[in-house]
């Protein structure tokens, strides 16, 4: 433990009345009494809108610089005031955090300006953001308080991705974010720029792989992870894999990341989609499996302290009832049967965004869009116990893609949860629905941007001035 510093770089009296404190009792999630202050202890906030892998990327970096990360997201209402309009609740921002296997808690209502008493409150020392400037209604920078109280810390902001991408894609309706072989781009030989840039993001990207496939730490392997593809090649024989004739071909599976695997006594479950701007919908569903395994687990006493007590002793640790096998399909599978351009995301932010969820234990890239008896028969993991789906609103009724799952009777329909309506139809209608709202967002972002900039370049310019001072006071000292 750290005692919290105090400095006259506090915020001044004026600052302080500009936020709001609550009251004991108050706050919008417990521990309502304060929390001692750790250096462990991190916080990140933000508004979280998507469940994009760029998220998911800061609150890795930031987990790995503690044991535990608080994750502030802002109200629907502060961040129309200082931003423009969300296209998910709050409810459902906060589910998507709380679903990320890197953060602790998640924390409702957070300022829009990250506050000094609120992450005091919940007992962090720092807080985290990436390297770009986040500004409020006025201009100014959101983390001007913790930055000159020295408890602000910088990661790596990922690239590519963001809202402010994505709902540009659903505007103008573009298809250039596709991609047609996962295995291709990774290994550069697809892909825009030279061939040593196709490489260098191919090579990128396999590491943003393994570090999304971590544990809890953001520090050690988890998520075991392969890619499929059927065992006779050829993009003709793909295109019958997108198609609703589907070969009965067990394929073959590359492993790109070792995980933890499956432990002794866990069942193996097997579930698949799309995963399209992976939202609060496919994580109440995955949740629903997870939860119907945990009572099946209960049902053949897992949870009794005689079986917990031997899975520790011969394991080392305690693990959950259930192995949650997840495929991704292909661009390309998606577009054909939902069109437009669908996905929004490709496959491998799709991929990202699935690896980072709390309940997924191994992942299976441009799985089969219809999971044949061969291909379940021969996962890496063995055949699974119980293949699940829920309800799928754009599938026709003249094709089940899960008649083999229902043939071998290891079919199991999961049902409707609070989120089964949030899909990525029912996100871009969001955004179609208030498009002139949105498009008036993107254009503030832009200039908003430029503003940015030149807090960033100001930033850049008084590091080099304090440079110089450091430089001439040596030169002064030893009469360089």
């Amino acid at each position: 433990m750290s005692p919290i510093r105090r400095s006259s770089t506090m915020m001044s009296q004026a600052d302080q009345e500009n936020l709001s404190t609550p009251a004991p009792g108050e706050w919008p999630v417990d521990p309502q009494e304060d929390v001692p202050v750790s250096d462990s202890r991190i916080w990140i906030d933000g508004c979280f809108d998507f469940a994009h892998h760029g998220h998911a990327g800061a609150m890795l970096q930031a987990r790995q610089l503690g044991n535990e990360l608080v994750v502030g997201v802002h109200s629907d209402e502060a961040i129309l005031e200082n931003k423009g309009p969300t296209v998910m609740t709050l409810e459902e921002r906060c589910a998507a955090v709380d679903a990320c296997r890197w953060a602790t808690r998640s924390v409702p209502h957070a300022p829009y300006v990250t506050s000094l008493p609120w992450i005091t409150h919940y007992g962090c020392q720092y807080v985290v953001h990436g390297d770009d400037i986040t500004s409020d209604s006025s201009g100014n920078d959101c983390y001007r308080f913790v930055k000159r109280a020295g408890r602000f810390k910088v990661v790596k902001r990922t690239p590519g991705i963001s809202t402010t991408d994505l709902v540009g894609r659903m505007l103008l309706c573009t298809r250039t974010h596709f991609i047609n072989s996962l295995p291709a781009m990774l290994d550069g030989s697809e892909g825009s720029g030279s061939e040593e840039e196709r490489e260098r993001v191919g090579a990128e990207c396999k590491q943003r792989i393994t570090e999304y496939a971590s544990d809890e730490s953001g520090l050690k392997p988890c998520v075991d992870v392969w890619s499929w593809q059927p065992s006779r090649g050829g993009k003709e024989r793909r295109r019958s894999s997108v198609m609703k004739r589907q070969h009965d071909d067990k394929g073959v599976f590359t492993q790109m990341c070792e995980g933890k695997g499956v432990k002794p006594g866990q069942r193996v479950v097997y579930v698949d989609g799309g995963f399209d701007l992976f939202s609060s919908g496919h994580i109440a569903f995955l949740k629903s499996v997870t939860e119907m395994e945990e009572a099946e687990g209960r049902g053949r006493g897992w949870y009794e302290e005689d079986a917990k007590s031997k899975r520790i002793e011969e394991t080392g640790s305690d693990y959950g009832p259930a192995y949650v096998v997840a495929g991704v399909h292909d661009d390309e599978v998606i577009n054909y049967w939902k069109g437009v351009n669908y996905p929004i995301m490709n496959i491998f932010e799709r991929g990202l965004c699935v690896l980072q969820c709390i309940y997924v234990h191994a992942l299976v890239f441009s799985a089969p869009f219809t999971p044949t008896s061969s291909y379940l028969s021969h996962l890496p993991t063995h055949t699974p116990h119980t293949v699940y789906h829920g309800p799928t609103s754009f599938m026709p009724h003249t094709h089940d893609p899960y008649t083999a799952a229902k043939e071998m009777n290891i079919f199991r329909e999961v049902p409707a949860h609070a989120f089964q309506h949030v899909n990525a139809g029912e996100i871009v209608a969001r955004i179609l629905a208030s498009r002139e709202r949105y498009e008036a967002r993107q254009r503030a972002k832009l200039e908003k941007g430029v503003g940015e900039a030149e807090v960033r370049r100001r930033e850049s310019m008084a590091r080099e001035r304090e440079r110089m001072e450091r430089f001439r006071e040596v030169e002064g000292l030893y009469g360089v």
